[in-house]
């Protein structure tokens, strides 16, 4: 191999280790990865109060609370948003009528399930940040503990 060959070939392999690395960085979230980011804002909302855990659940500038197509909304039991991860102007509004494509109640469902359960998943579909297209999902849950709050974080199922 001569050494303009070697070049190419180095620079061939770069090319691929960065596409490799664009491509893994826009794979869906994973269910643990929900549980574990749920768990996190829950936790950091105890830890910091909700005024300071709500703002920094809606900040899309949060690496904590934003990976890829997974992030956090907050709604109290009354189905009102008061943090939303991909949309701030959701915060403040009450989703209790909303529907999915298909009709599904799913903020209604959401909310009369964490009045009976501490965690729980729920399916709707919704609009996925990454491929701008309503697709099926299912959304990891908890409520905050002694509050009228429930933490979720939902994946796009393939």
């Amino acid at each position: 191999m001569n050494r303009k060959q070697s070049i190419r070939l180095v620079l061939a392999l770069a090319a691929a280790a960065v596409a490799g690395a664009t491509w893994a960085s826009n794979e869906a979230a994973t269910a643990p990865e929900a549980i574990a980011m749920v768990k996190k804002g829950v936790a950091y909302i105890k830890a910091n109060g909700k005024d300071k855990g709500f703002a920094e659940i809606t900040n899309r500038d949060s690496k904590e609370f934003h990976d890829r197509d997974l992030y956090l909304a907050v709604h109290k039991l009354d189905g009102t948003a008061v943090a939303h991860g991909t949309n701030e102007k959701m915060v403040g509004k009450n989703f209790m009528e909303m529907k999915d494509i298909d009709g599904k109640e799913y903020i209604k469902e959401r909310v009369e399930l964490a009045k009976t359960k501490s965690t729980f998943w729920t399916d709707y579909k919704f609009n996925n940040p990454v491929t701008k297209k309503i697709e099926p999902k299912t959304a990891y849950c908890e409520r905050l503990p002694g509050e009228d709050y429930v933490v979720c974080g939902g994946i796009y199922k393939k």
